[in-house]
């Protein structure tokens, strides 16, 4: 898939857009899971802005593609995308995890329009997701069905559970991405639980496994046409993340998975997000 400058120019000015009004959530919230939604919010733009066949007029079309954010704590970056795409109000996002507000920090998919499956208890989404690219073949429906996964996530044995069952049953309909930022509530990953090789254990239980930045579009998008047109045996797209991304006083920082931010420190968020945007920019009128 080739992205030009235009729709890059696009994702771009979404994905910061989205960051920034991420920060807010987390501010108007008290506090957050910052880091992995930061991580994860290229990959979630690519495919709500360009890639997943959705009707923005009705976010329960039966013939939608699927996403199923298996790790729910990111839910503060993906009820950004809702509130952009018309699902949920601007105005909610003041709620977002307060008392009596329906938007807790785990999306409820009983209660939010756009959420395709309720998740946070770490290590379902990905069953959910195959119960779902299941249901399209059984159904012979065409949608695809996307699903992602956090690398801490990956220490679930019900993860793998799930792995031997897409590629048994060769869920080529199903693409499985990991937001592979290295980083967990407790540490590193490798030191918590090692899960290198990572991409040899995916390939070694039937997948096409592929590496690639988790922060560039084109990849990414290459990535998913790709993974949409193999059809011998089931895809995972290892995204290269960093945690906290485009917030220098989060970048990388295990400390990041969870916590507040006061007006001082959102406004420096938003001076480095600003700068990190035109860096990027840059990089696609320069390509």
């Amino acid at each position: 898939m080739i992205l030009d400058k235009e729709t890059l120019s696009m994702l771009e000015a979404k994905a910061n857009q989205l960051r920034h009004k991420t920060i807010d959530t987390v501010v108007y919230a008290g506090s957050g899971h910052l880091g992995g939604a930061l991580s994860m919010i290229d990959a979630a733009t690519l495919l709500y802005y360009n890639v997943m066949n959705i009707d923005r007029d009705d976010p329960d079309w039966e013939d939608r593609d699927r996403f199923v954010m298996s790790k729910g704590h990111a839910g503060i970056g993906l009820i950004t995308i809702f509130s952009d795409l018309g699902w949920v109000p601007e105005e909610d996002l003041k709620t977002f995890n307060l008392t009596g507000s329906k938007y807790g920090i785990h999306l409820d998919s009983n209660v939010v329009p756009g959420v395709d499956a309720s998740t946070g208890s770490l290590g379902h989404g990905l069953s959910l997701a195959l119960g779902m690219a299941l249901a399209a073949k059984q159904l012979k429906k065409d949608y695809f069905v996307y699903c992602m996964l956090g690398d801490g996530e990956c220490q679930e044995g019900s993860i793998w559970e799930a792995a031997m069952a897409i590629a048994h049953y060769n869920q080529t309909n199903l693409i499985t991405m990991v937001d592979r930022n290295k980083a967990q509530i407790d540490g590193e990953t490798e030191d918590i639980m090692k899960l290198e090789p990572f991409q040899e254990k995916w390939t070694a239980f039937g997948f096409h496994a592929e590496t690639i930045d988790g922060h560039d579009f084109e990849a990414i998008a290459q990535a998913i046409d790709d993974a949409k047109k193999r059809t011998d045996q089931p895809t995972c797209i290892i995204l290269d993340t960093v945690k906290g991304k485009g917030v220098c006083f989060c970048e990388g920082d295990y400390r990041w998975h969870y916590g507040g931010i006061s007006k001082d420190m959102a406004q420096q968020a938003h001076k480095d997000l600003d700068a990190y945007y035109d860096e990027r920019l840059t990089r696609v009128k320069g390509a």
